[in-house]
């Protein structure tokens, strides 16, 4: 699902405008359990089936949420 959240993005030329984008649409309409599987897949795997901005997004996701632990 996430990297359909992505496609939406991807005409997007800034990179980092589609990640934060991402980022947020994640962090407003995700269920807290969804954000919490698609960060520990990153934690995991290293988000290697999530594609450019969206393994971003993730990422920042999970450094958001290791800050705040």
């Amino acid at each position: 699902m996430a990297n359909d959240i992505g496609a939406f993005f991807a005409s997007e030329q800034d990179q980092g405008v589609a990640a934060a984008s991402i980022r947020q649409h994640i962090q407003k309409f995700w269920d807290p359990r969804m954000r919490s599987r698609i960060i520990g897949y990153y934690n995991d795997t290293g988000g290697m089936d999530l594609e450019g901005p969206v393994r971003t997004a993730v990422q920042q996701l999970a450094e958001q949420t290791a800050a705040k632990a």
